[in-house]
């Protein structure tokens, strides 16, 4: 089934995005009377398009059942080197991500150039989440964008749960630690850079609450190590069987 992102006109009818529109009668041909999926308003619906001209609309059906975590899981990620966010907010919005933040930390090799830099990077990482998002069938595209790394302990005050895995800790399973909050509805991730999170950062994080621990006895890269937790974390929780989702 065919998916678009919409707007809703009013209760029975939604209208295409510019680029949704022309990639459903461009690319796919598509049709007045053709069934397919609506991404809108946190939500997927049921829809069959009524008009081509001069825009692209769709009649509204049931709203579908949520492909969302109940769990909102924020990762806050180390600035990496070269093209690597571009993977990581790809496939931890597939994973099911509520928010990806990036941040300077004290072994980040790249830096932001600017603020046009960061507003740059930050459009395309948004694109790339939203493509994502539709790709893998999901209502919900996360939210990307660049913190201060002063801002860090304000930010993770507010999360129920903070994870830190860390190549220092070797004792407290992540899997574990996700269940001495219950229920958990909302965590986060912090991971750092390719050379790691150093002593005085994970103290830092640690006077907010944050909990380090181990992803088990393999070394991921900082581009998967965000992705692997988020599963782990994910499925600890329940969120990858029969009662995830709404």
């Amino acid at each position: 089934m065919h998916r678009f992102f919409a707007e809703r006109i009013n209760d029975d009818t939604a209208r295409l995005t510019a680029q949704e529109a022309h990639h459903a009668l461009k690319v796919l041909r598509l049709k007045p009377g053709d069934e397919v999926q609506l991404i809108m308003e946190d939500a997927l619906y049921s829809a069959v398009l009524s008009a081509d001209a001069p825009e692209v609309l769709a009649r509204v059906g049931a709203r579908l059942p949520s492909p969302e975590p109940r769990l909102k899981v924020t990762l806050y990620q180390g600035l990496p080197k070269a093209d690597k966010v571009d993977w990581i907010v790809q496939k931890n919005t597939e994973a099911g991500i509520d928010r990806i933040c990036l941040l300077e930390m004290v072994r980040s090799v790249s830096r932001f150039n600017s603020s046009q830099d960061v507003l740059r990077k930050t459009e395309r990482w948004a694109r790339i989440a939203q493509e994502a998002a539709k790709q893998s069938g999901r209502a919900h595209v996360p939210g990307i964008e660049v913190i201060r790394a002063a801002d860090l302990p304000a930010c993770l005050q507010r999360h129920e749960l903070v994870l830190v895995p860390w190549e220092e800790e070797h004792g407290r399973l992540l899997s574990r630690a996700a269940q001495t909050v219950s229920p958990l509805r909302d965590a986060a991730i912090v991971i750092g850079p390719e050379g790691g999170i150093t002593p005085e950062e994970i103290d830092g994080m640690r006077a907010c609450g944050a909990v380090p621990v181990t992803l088990g006895p393999r070394i991921f890269r900082t581009e998967t190590a965000g992705l692997a937790a988020a599963v782990m974390l994910l499925s600890a929780c329940g969120e990858y069987g029969p009662s995830g989702g709404d």
